[in-house]
């Protein structure tokens, strides 16, 4: 990563120009700089923000400059065949803005179409969402990511119930926020799964009320046991791996439901017997950015945040300024951080 001065243009119809004021360093981001993604180089990483609309184009009426906002990724279009069925959450179609901000002469592939490691950044007007400007951007911005994704994964795709059992692994920032939105559901027993024991006591702080390190248990018979010997209602798999995805398979109760939200690499493979597969019954469901309405859940979820009922301000591990970030990757490769969060000026 490097630092770069680069040519946002003026927004055209249905787009704006955001003032970026704090943006989170998410996994997603160490993909696309490892190239797991896709290859359209010079990226302009950075997804996880919150920022002042400064410019509107032509046609835009949801928002107006000075409007404090969370960058979504998801912006249903409202038009793709999921959202004519009145499923927006899946729209297949996501508005981006047209234009490109460039490098020289090079066009920029913005990370999941924000591209905010900037001061300024160029979107469809579509993906500002406003919300409550009383939150501190480098709290507010989370929200446009990973909190988001594992709040999502538990309370929209796993559709957790109060007095469920709920298991979770991998307690990075999308775990974490897995077991917050356990919490929030009113699940009474809530297992968290890692190798790390710093990561195991930090869930503890988010409300896990079992924890196991599966480098010393086997975290399916562990889950077992904490939950009367019959597996948890919902297992959240947060890490993106084979190996993991199998634990979380077979640490479900029958007809429990498995939820994917870890990013895999696209070299990865699941392998599973068909019979274990039909007898065990119930779902497995990856979930697409947490199954969210961003114009519904982000609002949604920083009222939350400041009536004091989900701590966000636990999730950002230190805040670092632009010049930061790859060090931060580091960081976070060695599981130090939750979330690092570039705020600028």
């Amino acid at each position: 990563m490097t630092v770069e001065t680069i040519a946002v243009p003026d927004p055209g119809p249905g787009e704006a120009v955001v003032r970026v004021q704090a943006c989170g360093v998410c996994h997603t981001d160490l993909h696309y700089r490892e190239g797991a993604i896709n290859d359209d180089f010079p990226f302009l990483l950075g997804h996880e923000a919150a920022g002042i609309v400064e410019e509107v184009g032509d046609g835009v009426g949801s928002v107006t400059p000075g409007d404090f906002v969370v960058l979504a990724w998801r912006a249903p279009c409202g038009r793709c065949r999921s959202c004519l069925r009145a499923r927006p959450w899946y729209c297949f179609d996501s508005l981006n803005a047209t234009q490109k901000m460039t490098l020289g002469d090079a066009p920029l592939a913005p990370a999941l179409g924000i591209g905010a490691f900037a001061d300024r950044t160029l979107v469809a007007a579509g993906q500002c969402v406003k919300v409550d400007p009383a939150a501190s951007p480098a709290v507010a911005g989370l929200i446009g990511c990973g909190v988001m994704a594992g709040l999502g994964a538990v309370l929209h795709t796993g559709n957790v119930q109060p007095g469920d059992s709920v298991a979770v692994f991998g307690c990075g920032g999308v775990g974490d926020a897995a077991i917050a939105g356990a919490k929030l559901a009113g699940a009474t027993t809530i297992v968290a799964v890692d190798i790390d024991a710093r990561k195991l006591e930090g869930a503890k702080a988010f409300g896990a009320t079992h924890v196991v390190d599966s480098t010393a248990e086997d975290p399916v018979d562990a889950v077992r046991r904490a939950t009367g010997g019959f597996g948890a209602d919902v297992c959240v798999e947060a890490v993106g791996h084979p190996k993991v995805l199998e634990q979380a398979f077979y640490a479900r109760d029958l007809a429990g439901t498995l939820v994917q939200v870890g990013v895999p690499d696209p070299s990865m493979r699941i392998e599973l017997p068909m019979i274990e597969f039909f007898g065990r019954g119930g779902a497995l469901k990856p979930s697409w950015y947490g199954d969210c309405l961003p114009t519904r859940d982000f609002p949604h979820l920083i009222d939350l945040y400041l009536q004091g009922r989900l701590d966000l301000d636990r999730f950002v591990s230190e805040t670092i300024p632009i010049d930061g970030v790859e060090e931060a990757f580091h960081r976070m490769e060695r599981g130090e951080v939750l979330r690092s969060v570039v705020v600028f000026d």
